[in-house]
């Protein structure tokens, strides 16, 4: 898919996931041009808040889900128990790291493009 990519699992409904997507928008806006990809994984159960959310964060990256909030079988997967939840993957599609933000994600986003 790219150089890097996250795998970012949210929900409308998480406080904490919403605090979080301005500084995801950030990312993808600086570093999507030199191969950063993102898939946004929802744990919503109402489609109409997931596609506000959407919308009112700019999340211009493409967005799943299966509307089945914690039963979402992507998220079953990848054994998440708490969102957000991010997994790095590299241009292998190996996780190389889990659960960074912010400053730490810039930072390993950064690194991986740099190979």
């Amino acid at each position: 898919m790219g150089k890097v990519t996250i795998i970012d699992f949210w929900a409308s409904w998480c406080g904490p996931c919403r605090k979080e997507n301005p500084h995801v928008v950030a990312l993808y806006n600086e570093f999507h041009p030199k191969g950063l990809n993102i898939i946004g994984v929802s744990l919503d159960k109402d489609a109409a808040n997931w596609k506000k959310a959407i919308a009112k964060d700019k999340l211009n990256w493409n967005q799943i889900s299966n509307l089945m909030e914690w039963k979402e079988p992507i998220a079953t997967q990848y054994g998440v128990e708490s969102i957000p939840a991010t997994f790095v993957l590299d241009s292998k599609g190996k996780i190389v790291a889990m659960n960074i933000y912010g400053v730490e994600l810039k930072a390993k986003v950064q690194e991986l493009l740099s190979k």
